[in-house]
């Protein structure tokens, strides 16, 4: 039985609110297209995360190999490929992580399908899928008509709804293909940041510094501040190109995009591409997101 919609889950991402979005729309879409969800996990993953992702979709698809342990630009993306061909799905969705979005169009041309991303919204009309997604710095919303399938899909963290376990046990297929490596990229090094033991993303409450802020130890009081609250610390653009905070921690059109229930923006000229980025905060027609911009 063919899969009309492809969740890809790899084990560098493990499962987080925002990939319970992502299985989530795709239970969503595959019940509009009256086909069936499959998980496909790529990597080195446990038997426990197998047995997590398996109660949301009708079958797992497991590409278990050393080589896909951690994220490469070419082989990777070739995985990816012929596992996606041997599904022939009608819609393949992925995260919105930076390497989901770097293979994301790269997928769509391999498989000549059609791709768009930063999905706030999937239904299907007839033959197509239909994707909402903002446009503008955020300043208003566009609907995407993808015709060619597959249709490649990265979704915003958090726009939607986690994922309702199914009541049927799924079927786990572990898939056997031969994955070479692919020497045209060579990876020189790898550096990790420390993370915390949340994700900016799934952070309820956020304290954020900008520009204005004028150096790198004004963020040490932002970070006693965002202690004091239970909070997480974020910044612009402008801020991390300046070296004064890490990268990750940068918000925006071209940063990471949040939803917290309350965000403080200091020092923030609150752009366009800045405020893009928190378009998703919780009841922000209640104001629960506020802007609050400190010369």
């Amino acid at each position: 039985m063919s899969s009309a919609v492809v969740s890809c889950v790899f084990t560098w991402t493990g499962i987080d609110r925002s990939v319970l979005g992502l299985l989530g729309a795709g239970q969503r879409l595959a019940k509009e297209l009256f086909g069936r969800h499959t998980i496909l996990i790529l990597g080195s993953p446990s038997d426990d995360l197998v047995a997590e992702v398996a109660r949301f979709a009708e079958c797992v698809q497991v590409l278990n190999d050393p080589k896909l342990a951690n994220y490469h630009s070419e082989t990777t993306l070739t995985a990816l490929t012929e596992a996606c061909r041997q599904l022939n799905p009608a819609v393949i969705l992925l995260s919105n992580d930076s390497y989901c979005q770097e293979m994301a169009p790269r997928l769509a041309h391999r498989l000549k399908g059609s791709a768009t991303g930063d999905a706030l919204s999937l239904k299907s009309e007839g033959e197509a899928v239909l994707v909402t997604r903002s446009v503008y710095g955020g300043k208003a919303l566009a609907t995407f008509v993808l015709r060619r399938k597959p249709a490649v899909i990265w979704v915003r963290a958090r726009a939607y709804d986690p994922a309702r376990p199914q009541d049927a046990a799924a079927e786990i297929v572990h898939m056997q293909l031969k994955i070479e490596e692919d020497r045209r990229v060579v990876l020189i090094d790898r550096q990790t940041e420390p993370q915390d033991a949340a994700r900016l993303e799934d952070a309820r409450v956020i304290v954020s510094g900008g520009r204005g802020l004028g150096g790198p130890e004004p963020f040490t009081h932002l970070q006693s501040l965002a202690a004091a609250m239970g909070a997480h610390v974020a910044a612009s653009r402008a801020a991390c190109d300046a070296g004064w905070v890490p990268a990750g921690w940068q918000v925006g059109q071209t940063g990471k995009k949040v939803a917290p229930d309350l965000y403080l923006a200091i020092a923030t000229s609150g752009a366009s591409q800045h405020i893009m980025g928190i378009a998703d905060a919780k009841d922000r027609s209640t104001n629960n997101c506020l802007i609050s911009n400190v010369a």
